[in-house]
């Protein structure tokens, strides 16, 4: 039975996984880095520092739940998209890893982006690989993107990524939390702000979202946040204004990408797509298709599943 290692260190969170490719099985470990209560992010020496500390208890985890396991390749995220120009110091800790595991077992080792991996991922929880034989539409949606992406199969890479759109300024995952640290939640805020906001009664809100020619621009939910929280507005009805704006902006941008490729499938990964209400809201539209949320955030499962196509 064939089992394939993946590892991923990205900024927020140290992952590995195993990958039984037979069964289309996926074994996971992962463990966020620790921030400092009040503040919305870490340095990249302290994310190093930290995925250093963290992955090694990580795969003494995994391999105790596996012991009989037996590796036939690894594969591993080194870099944040698949640009000439996207690095991150924090990958250079899965990649270290994997190299020295690969020399040490003999086996090969496939290097892959993470938002690569962030589709495949998504794709191996619905049991969908066969969309990375075919043209495809994905959003990323995390802390550092919130891209629009056109996918494509690759001999080599098993799929390669081409952005169409982005935001111009904050993340989507960015203003999730510095709105949820301004609530008093901790970083990182995604889960407790998708629970404060199921509190909140049902409502409309008037703000329009800012696009241009399939890009967005969210910076401006977080004065709104804070003007309403000025006014001393519910927290549970902010955060819901919150999600509200970005998921009026995620379905403007979808409109975009399918004017451009009509009756492409659209799947949607990232941290933030594990939310609740921007599922609910997304899922009402035809051809839209989402991870399993255990699968959305930061993971090593879809370089473990890149890997092994690489190697088959």
């Amino acid at each position: 039975m064939a089992y394939f290692l993946g590892l991923d260190t990205s900024n927020y969170t140290t992952s590995v996984a195993l990958y039984n490719s037979t069964e289309n099985r996926l074994i996971h470990r992962r463990k966020l880095l620790p921030v400092k209560e009040g503040t919305i992010g870490l340095r990249q020496s302290d994310a190093v520092f930290f995925h250093t500390r963290q992955m090694a208890p990580l795969m003494e985890e995994l391999f105790l739940a596996c012991p009989e396991v037996k590796i036939d390749a690894i594969g591993v995220s080194v870099s944040p998209r698949d640009a000439e120009d996207s690095y991150m110091p924090c990958f250079l800790v899965g990649e270290n890893m994997a190299r020295s595991l690969g020399a040490v077992l003999n086996v090969p080792v496939y290097t892959f982006s993470h938002q690569a991996g962030h589709v495949m991922a998504a794709l191996a929880s619905i049991n969908r690989l066969d969309l990375a034989g075919q043209e495809f539409l994905a959003f990323h949606v995390s802390g550092g993107t919130t891209d629009l992406l056109y996918v494509q199969p690759h001999d080599e890479k098993v799929i390669t990524i081409t952005q169409l759109a982005s935001s111009l300024d904050l993340k989507a995952g960015q203003a999730v939390d510095r709105v949820g640290v301004m609530l008093g939640l901790s970083f990182p805020a995604g889960k407790a702000l998708d629970a404060l906001s199921l509190e909140a009664e049902p409502c409309r809100f008037p703000h329009k979202p800012v696009l241009k020619e399939g890009n967005c621009c969210l910076s401006g939910i977080e004065n709104i946040c804070k003007k309403m929280m000025d006014k001393g507005e519910e927290p549970s009805k902010i955060a819901l204004c919150c999600l509200d704006y970005i998921g009026k902006t995620l379905e403007g941008m979808v409109d975009y990408a399918l004017e451009q490729h009509p009756n492409l499938p659209v799947l949607f990964c990232g941290g933030v797509m594990s939310n609740t209400l921007l599922r609910e809201r997304l899922s009402k539209r035809e051809n839209v298709l989402f991870g399993q949320a255990e699968f959305s955030s930061d993971n090593a499962c879809g370089a473990a599943v890149l890997g092994s196509i690489s190697h088959q």
